[in-house]
């Protein structure tokens, strides 16, 4: 009885510094356990990690981060959020954790966090998850050419300067939002996300969390050639799950994915891009097993 009550005990909240910012991550226990830390996707917060860091915690002391922009974490000055302004954030939580070599686990950008981190630092981590963490395919603006995407950046900031964040009348208008962007989400867990992923207005309403200026992608650090030269340098062991219902195409032949040395790729029926949630139970038996020594 006491092991279930602890499973599902709330996570410690902390704060630490990054780049002069005051950035949030939960702390999910368990202590003289082999570290493991969760790396949330864009738009989205830590505790979309809950269910997976409740089982994951019975092997492992589970940490989950709030990327700068996100969740409670600061909003960086100005518009920028760069892959290597946030690859930045997880090298400083992971130095003030100092369990090395680190297990991690990243979703959609945080994938791509997770890779670069794992790339740049390789003898720094053990093994590597990232679920659906290669960003958009070759063929997408963001990797157009260098005028293109400086002039898209630029009128998309100047665009951001003159809109408002969209508020929700109501708890249930906002978690309506939340299952149409995702709607294999059961009304459960859309509401536990949507609960921690807002903030109330003075007039009543919902607010997302996030930084409208982390929609924006950058114009620089999306290169195709520089992530196939970070992922080459990659020592450990990775994992990529995507999800057969995904918007992103499965990167059979994507030389990004070919570029890590020791990969493999699973395919999940009946999930989306969001796949941790859509097959909870059949992501945490593949990345229990991968993840052992």
């Amino acid at each position: 009885m006491t092991t279930n009550h602890r499973v599902f005990m709330e996570p410690i909240s902390h704060f630490f510094y990054s780049d002069r910012l005051k950035l949030q991550f939960w702390d999910y226990g368990q202590d003289r356990k082999p570290s493991l830390v969760l790396v949330h996707g864009g738009l989205d917060h830590a505790r979309n990690w809950d269910w997976v860091a409740r089982s994951l915690r019975e092997r492992y002391h589970v940490y989950a981060l709030d990327l700068r922009g996100h969740g409670n974490s600061a909003w960086a000055p100005g518009a920028m959020y760069s892959l290597a302004e946030h690859v930045l954030d997880l090298s400083a939580l992971l130095d003030i954790i100092d369990d090395f070599p680190v297990r991690l686990i990243g979703h959609s950008l945080g994938g791509g966090i997770v890779l670069h981190y794992a790339g740049v630092y390789p003898d720094r981590v053990r093994k590597a998850i990232s679920i659906e963490g290669l960003g958009f395919t070759p063929e997408h603006p963001v990797h157009g050419a260098a005028s293109e995407r400086t002039r898209k950046w630029i009128e998309s900031v100047r665009d951001a300067e003159t809109r408002r964040a969209k508020t929700y009348p109501d708890l249930h208008s906002a978690v309506a939002r939340m299952k149409e962007a995702n709607p294999h989400l059961s009304d459960e867990v859309a509401e536990h996300l949507t609960l921690h992923g807002t903030n109330w207005d003075p007039d009543g309403s919902l607010v997302w969390k996030f930084d409208n200026y982390a929609r924006i992608f950058p114009p620089y650090g999306h290169r195709i050639e520089d992530m196939v030269e970070i992922y080459g340098q990659i020592a450990c062991p990775v994992l990529f799950f995507w999800g057969q219902e995904s918007f992103l195409p499965v990167p059979e032949n994507d030389s990004r994915r070919r570029a890590v040395r020791n990969n493999r790729l699973l395919t999940i029926p009946h999930a989306g891009h969001w796949l941790h949630h859509d097959e909870l139970d059949v992501f945490l038996h593949e990345a229990t097993a991968f993840l052992q020594d």
